[in-house]
């Protein structure tokens, strides 16, 4: 599910082909911990953040490029455009499955051999190793959108990639208080 940038209702759509589900913040101490460190790392106020997302790729799956600030009104009255987001790679891919930035004004400072996918040559690219995790802004410091936030996952090749995120708004994002329907949020 991916948001429509009309309505801001979530939709289907093959830009993105892994399964996923939600981590809410109250299930645990560990989730409570993670939540903490995220706030602490990023110096943004836990209450700005969304559930974190477990992400499963599996072989060939795929999220094309996308923005993570919203184009839609509706997702941003609800905490604001997403400034921050937390990625958090749970598992390492043999081949494929990288974070690419293809909009990057970087995207050609660093050489790929053949160990790199074809999509990751596309862009400034990090690979998923387990145990790591990125931090990247979808917003100018003058909280206007930035279009080199711009990123995809690459398809995994071989392997399977698990990933944590974590989007972080501008203001406190009320946290859905039940468990997703047909990926809708009740």
């Amino acid at each position: 599910m991916v948001a429509n940038d009309e309505t801001g209702e979530s939709m289907e759509s093959q830009e993105r082909t892994s399964s996923g589900m939600l981590i809410f913040k109250t299930e645990d101490e560990i989730v409570n911990a993670i939540e903490a460190r995220i706030a602490a790392w990023t110096f943004l106020p836990e209450e700005n953040g969304e559930p974190i997302q477990i992400l499963r790729y599996e072989h060939g799956q795929k999220y094309e490029a996308h923005i993570d600030y919203f184009v839609d009104k509706a997702n941003q009255e609800e905490g604001g455009h997403r400034a921050a987001t937390v990625l958090m790679y749970l598992s390492d891919v043999k081949k494929g499955g990288e974070t690419v930035f293809p909009a990057s004004e970087a995207k050609g400072s660093k050489a790929k051999d053949d160990s790199w996918s074809d999509c990751a040559k596309k862009g400034y690219a990090v690979k998923p190793n387990k145990g790591d995790a990125l931090l990247f802004f979808s917003l100018h410091p003058d909280a206007t959108p930035d279009p080199a936030s711009l990123h995809a996952s690459c398809p995994v090749i071989e392997g399977e990639k698990w990933s944590a995120t974590k989007w972080i708004h501008v203001r406190s994002f009320s946290e859905p208080v039940k468990r997703t329907k047909m990926g809708k949020l009740y």
